[in-house]
Formats: structure tokens, sequence, C-alpha cells
């Protein structure tokens, strides 16, 4: 294009560094924590038993790491849900939404449960284990229906709960959030904000505030994520390595199969049917995927989640900020799906349970509608738990399977996460509502950091 005669031509803007690109970053904080857990691991304790100083250090980035991304989420889930229910009244088909949301959870967990026990049944891990039965142990808590209907009812408005452990005689108390709790008081305030009218409008002229308050410290979090995948990676190989996967080598290679199936083959599958090219969609994606594979946590991701999701994928903000929290309690291919069924099938296997075409559909059954009851639970354990019961296959089997499980939740985690973001996408793009030229042209994390610092 001419430039106007006595005007300077912009100067084009000089690509940054390769270093500076935040996938690069954080694809060499993973080299560099797979080293460092390496190189501690080969160090190993003291002559007391107590832990090397590379191993304190990585733990303790790794675990402020999490914190941080856990303290944002209780602020950011409220504000967030409060402001997507007032902005959902300006759509037309708000509710439709919200089924579209719920259909396609079942669906994708469908799939991935499916693939699970079709994988369970073919590689048989229950008969080609090495793991002795004198490691089948109870765990201590049990995921029952009636958590989920407990879990629904808010204990207090911020969704608290307080916890007690004794330690070699001395007690300590820590407080947790119950997201799904939050959820429902979120769902609560925003509903009675609307029908308040006049009167609320101050309270979400602040909850607006607040919430851009809380995304503007996101990013600053975000971009600390190197740092904590050096602690978090590095934590993860110094504390289990790989030794503990000798014994179940079939057991954990039917999981993560189960979940490459679903990552790489179905979800591009689903993408593509509905006209979205899968390689934007990683490109977008990935930031949260990776951070859910080394801290193992959908909750302390879900700040990630929703941020690329929103920004990245073209998902708009009044429907993300409700459907990425939801899908954070409910939404978990990996840990709700693949892994159960593969789980119950081994345990039945290996105790010399046979299942029949009742229990497989009691494992679908679970699957499909019973995730949400470990919301506010810790760990997959639970729904593992809940399936088990379920069958009247014995809880001892647990024990067998606790020895690898860290290693297991970073790859179902990392699928729970896509799944999350994936959802959203789909039926933003089905219901025409997805910003098709965001999706297009995913831009790298530090471009998003712009664009939300223009918005801000």
């Amino acid at each position: 294009m001419p430039t106007t005669p006595g005007t300077a031509s912009p100067a084009p803007s000089s690509p940054k560094p390769f270093y500076s690109n935040f996938g690069f970053q954080v694809l060499a904080a993973m080299v560099i924590g797979l080293a460092l857990g390496l190189l501690a691991r080969n160090i190993g304790p003291d002559a007391a038993g107590n832990q090397n100083a590379l191993s304190v250090t990585l733990q303790t980035i790794g675990t402020i790491f999490v914190q941080l991304l856990r303290a944002l989420v209780p602020p950011l889930i409220f504000t967030a849900i409060v402001a997507s229910i007032a902005n959902l009244k300006n759509v037309n088909n708000a509710a439709k939404l919200v089924w579209q949301t719920l259909l396609w959870f079942a669906i994708t967990a469908l799939i991935a449960v499916v693939i699970g026990i079709a994988l369970g049944l073919i590689i048989q891990p229950g008969l080609n284990s090495a793991v002795t039965e004198a490691s089948a142990r109870a765990p201590s808590s049990a995921g029952t229906w009636l958590d989920f209907l407990k879990g629904l009812i808010p204990t207090n408005v911020l969704g608290l709960e307080a916890s007690t452990k004794v330690v070699n005689g001395a007690a300590t108390t820590s407080l947790n959030f119950n997201v799904l709790q939050l959820l429902v008081v979120s769902i609560a305030f925003g509903i009675a904000a609307l029908k308040a009218g006049k009167a609320a409008e101050p309270f979400l002229a602040f909850n607006q505030s607040l919430l851009a308050v809380v995304r503007k410290i996101l990013w600053w979090v975000i971009r600390l994520t190197p740092i904590g995948t050096i602690g978090l990676l590095g934590r993860a190989v110094d504390q289990y390595g790989w030794t503990t996967l000798a014994q179940l080598t079939w057991y954990a290679a039917a999981v993560y199969i189960g979940l490459a199936l679903v990552l790489f083959v179905v979800y591009p599958a689903l993408l593509l049917a509905h006209g979205l090219k899968p390689s934007r969609f990683f490109a977008g994606a990935w930031p949260a995927i990776q951070l859910a594979f080394v801290s193992r946590s959908s909750i302390g991701t879900l700040p990630v989640t929703e941020t690329v999701t929103e920004k990245a994928l073209g998902v708009p903000r009044e429907y993300a900020a409700f459907a990425v929290p939801l899908g954070a309690t409910t939404k978990m291919d990996g840990c709700a799906a693949i892994y159960p069924a593969i789980s119950a099938i081994f345990i039945a296997q290996f105790y010399q349970v046979p299942l029949g075409l009742q229990e497989y559909f009691l494992i679908v059954f679970v699957s499909v509608l019973g995730s949400a009851a470990t919301a506010g639970l810790t760990g997959a354990v639970v729904m593992l738990t809940l399936t088990l019961s379920t069958l009247g296959l014995p809880l001892e089997g647990v024990g067998l399977l606790l020895a690898i499980d860290p290693i297991l939740d970073m790859g179902r985690t990392a699928v729970n996460v896509a799944g999350q973001a994936l959802v959203p996408t789909i039926v933003a793009k089905r219901e025409g509502i997805l910003d098709q030229a965001a999706y297009d042209n995913v831009k790298d994390i530090d471009a998003l950091d712009d664009r939300e610092v223009q918005a801000a």
C-alpha cells in the first residue's frame, strides 16, 4: 500500500528471538526438569534418610507454583461465572449452550470409556502383571454416590473445607475449597443478581472489575510456568522415577495407549468433523495441556485452561467462563473414563472375577455419569473406588495400582484438560459463536498477553 507523501511508513517489527517464545521456554523447562529430577534421584537421601537439597528445591518450586494457581481459582470461578451468567442474558441460545455442553461431555466420555474397555479386554493387563497380592490393600477413603449429593450443598459461601492430619503425633489443619460447591454458589449469585435487576448493577460492575484484576494477576502467574515446570516435573521424576513401572508394564501401557488414542485420534476426529483443524486446537490448548501434565491438577490448571480456550481458541468469554470451570469438575475423560475402565478390568482379571455385559454396562454408566461424584475429592482413586464398589469388585485391588498412580496421573490430567478445552470449542462452533479468525490464527501466549493488556 503506497504511503502518503510526508508520512513515514511504519517500521516492520523485528521477530523475537526464539528463546523468548513461551512454548520454547516451557519445552526447555521440561528438559531441564527431567535432567534435574534424574540427578536428584541419583544423589538420593543422606545417611539419615533426609532428602537432598536438590530434591527439596524442586519440591518447593513446584509446590509454590501450584499454590499460586490454586489461589486464583476461587476468585476466578466466582467472578467469571457471575459475569458469564450476567452476560448470557444477552445470548439467545444460552439454555441450548448449557445442554449442548453437557451432551458433548457425555459423548466424549462414552467414547473414552469404550476405548478403555476394549484395551482392557485386548491387552488383559491383569493376567500379564508381575505385581503380587501382598501389595493389595483397601484405600483410606472410597467414593460413593452420596458424595455427589452432599458435594452439591455448600457448607459455606466460599466452598471451603477444613481437613486435619496427624503426622508423628502432631496435628496439622489445612483449608481446601470444594470446586463443585463453589460452582453452585457462583451460579446462585449470578442468577440472584439477574433477578435483583437494577439494584444489583453496582455488584455486577464491581464483579466485572474484580474479574479484570484477577485475570491480570493470572497472566503474571502464567509467565512463571517454565519455572514451575522445572520444579513439578523434576520432583515427579525424582520421587517416582520409572522403575516402579516394571511390575505393571502392561497395565501402564494400556492406560497410556488409551489416553493417546483419545487425545490424538478421537479429539482430532471430532474437530475435523466440525470443520476445525486439529493442529490449530493443539497449538492453542498446548500451554494448558502441558501444564496439566506436569502439575497433575485440573483445578490448578483451570485458570490457564480458561484463558487459552477464550483467547487462543476463539470461544466467547461469556460461554468459556461457564463451560471450562464446569468441565474442570465433571469433564474427566482420563481420570473418570479410561482409567477406571482399564483398572476395573485389571482388578477383575487379577482376582479372576468374570465380568459380563451387565458389568461392562455399569462401567460405562459410572464413567459417563459418575465423574461429578469426584468433584471436590482427591484424585482419581475416588472414581476408581466408586466403579469397583458399583461392580462389587474387591477394593483391596486399589493397593495394587497405587505405586504407579502418580506416573499415570500425569497423562490422565493432560487428557482431562484437553477435553475441557475441546468441548466448549466444538459447542461454540456448532452454535455459530466461535471466533473462527482467532481459532485459525492461534497466537503464541506472548501475543495473547499483548491482547489481554489491550482488552484490560
